[in-house]
């Protein structure tokens, strides 16, 4: 069983999918649970995964017996052993906070509901396990097309999102396959490895450097690269709470791993058109950065705050791939962890918020922090960390940044990281004023004072508390344990193995 692990990280998100709108006619419960066991289990897959590789290497597991390039193959590393551990962990605590999301839909609803965040799920762990540049994009198409979905299913205002995203993401998937198809005609093989080889004499080729472009593009439109980030602001604030919560933490991620996968591991990010494209990478993303940040500070909705915010944090990751040393490096991947985590905490929290008062306009949720007093705790810890404080997991990762581009000479992005850390604060510190220290006045303040004075239980459903308390502590476990991660883990994903 164990031999198979990189096949049911696939296959059993994948067929309780299938599965997902039978169940639901039987009971609405069923599938839930079934749901939750799956992704469970490609918790423990995952985990196993990377335990393995980190002790003895990549893992190349081949479909059939047939060695590659003529057969398909998931070659697994650390790089991609840590991300699928990522993907379902935010996932699984995605799944478990949707219970009240879906409490009043029919069974019918819920049936698909599942079965297309299991196919998110599985599409994303199979873009990132796959060692083969066509599997990518199939993989690549099961989770959008299902994401597309899934934000659908939000509401009135979320369908035409849906439907912007569907127009600008198929642009982006469109221009990964017309790179795919550049890198084939000139190599004449799929398999990532094979490719790594075959490509070197023709780097500096014609076909070579549109495939080059037209992958950054497609992946920059997937991962909301400024100025490729259209699709995201109203994807995000309009879809259903667990699904921000995963499209910010971890969909604009996976694409990031792929420009990284082939910029630095296929291709090799040498000089000549790759190292050229980096620099275009870090010059926009720089831009993000400092754009997604004045327009979050523009914003007055709590989850449209965080939309133009994770726009602003993806240009952190771009950054790091730019920098392209160790400590830049480091910085990228450790941003990625970072983010998943902090970001879903905060828009779990955004929706606990609508759900306990109806709003999510920042001027209407006053003192919310007195009803949710351990969700808003949750808040102010990934708060922090966005913002950079230590000792909270985003301070090193801006650390490491900059110590990347201090080694590498790039000052301009030194001080876009500082001043983004100083915006972040400005939009942060105003959802903190309104949540904890503005009061309301009148009859409306007392009787919400002899409401929060007479209340009992808990303050949240525990299917929505436990995911946003768990992300939470892990914004600090992360921080605190942050060298342990760099040289256990993260190190290994590096370009070449470590330092």
């Amino acid at each position: 069983m164990m031999e198979q692990l990189p096949a049911l990280l696939i296959l059993i998100p994948l067929l309780t999918a299938l599965a997902s709108p039978l169940l639901s006619y039987l009971s609405g419960r069923l599938v839930r649970c079934t749901a939750l066991a799956a992704l469970l289990a490609a918790v423990f897959c995952a985990v196993g995964i990377l335990t393995r590789v980190l002790s003895e290497g990549t893992w190349h597991y081949r479909f059939g017996g047939w060695e590659p390039p003529w057969g398909i193959e998931y070659a697994v590393d650390p790089l991609a052993g840590a991300l699928a551990v990522l993907i379902t962990f935010i996932n699984f605590m995605a799944l478990i906070y949707a219970k009240t999301e879906m409490e009043d839909a029919t069974r019918t609803k819920k049936g698909v509901f599942y079965a297309l965040f299991l196919l998110t799920t599985a599409g994303l762990l199979g873009m990132t396990v796959t060692g083969d540049v066509f599997n990518l994009y199939v993989f690549l198409e099961i989770s959008s097309l299902s994401t597309y979905a899934l934000i659908a299913s939000g509401g009135k205002r979320a369908i035409f999102a849906a439907f912007r995203y569907l127009i600008i993401g198929t642009v982006g998937g469109t221009f990964y396959l017309l790179g795919v198809g550049y890198l084939y005609a000139v190599t004449g093989t799929l398999n990532m490895a094979d490719m790594a080889v075959k490509i070197q004499p023709l780097l500096n080729t014609p076909a070579v450097i549109v495939a080059i472009a037209s992958i950054v593009a497609g992946m920059g439109i997937k991962m909301a690269l400024f100025p490729l980030h259209g699709w995201l602001p109203d994807a995000h604030t309009y879809a259903p709470t667990p699904i921000s919560a995963i499209i910010s933490g971890i969909m604009i991620k996976v694409p990031a791993y792929v420009i990284f996968r082939m910029l630095y591991f296929v291709i090799g990010a040498g000089e000549g058109p790759v190292q050229q494209a980096l620099t275009v990478i870090g010059c926009i993303g720089a831009a993000g950065i400092i754009h997604g940040s004045i327009m979050a500070i523009a914003q007055k909705e709590f989850k449209r705050i965080l939309a133009y915010s994770s726009m602003a944090q993806i240009g952190y990751v771009a950054v790091g791939l730019s920098i392209g040393n160790v400590y830049g490096l480091i910085g990228a991947l450790f941003h990625v962890l970072n983010h998943a985590v902090m970001k879903s905490c905060l828009f779990m929290v955004a929706g606990a918020v609508k759900w306990r008062t109806g709003e999510y306009r920042i001027d209407k949720i006053m003192q919310v922090s007195k009803k949710l007093p351990l969700t808003m705790f949750a808040f102010l810890v990934a708060a922090f960390s966005m913002v950079g404080l230590p000792p909270t997991a985003g301070f090193f990762s801006k650390w490491y940044l900059v110590l990347g581009a201090f080694e590498a000479g790039k000052w301009p992005f030194i001080v876009v990281i500082i001043l983004s850390g100083l915006l972040n604060a400005v939009y942060f510190f105003r959802i903190i004023e309104n949540t904890f220290l503005r009061k309301k006045e009148g009859a409306e303040a007392e009787a919400e004072e002899k409401e929060i004075q007479t209340a009992t239980g808990l303050e949240l459903p525990l299917t929505m508390l436990v995911p946003i308390l768990i992300l939470g502590a892990g914004v600090l476990i992360i921080g605190v344990s942050n060298q342990q991660i760099i040289s256990q883990v993260i190190q290994y994903a590096l370009p070449g193995g470590g330092f």
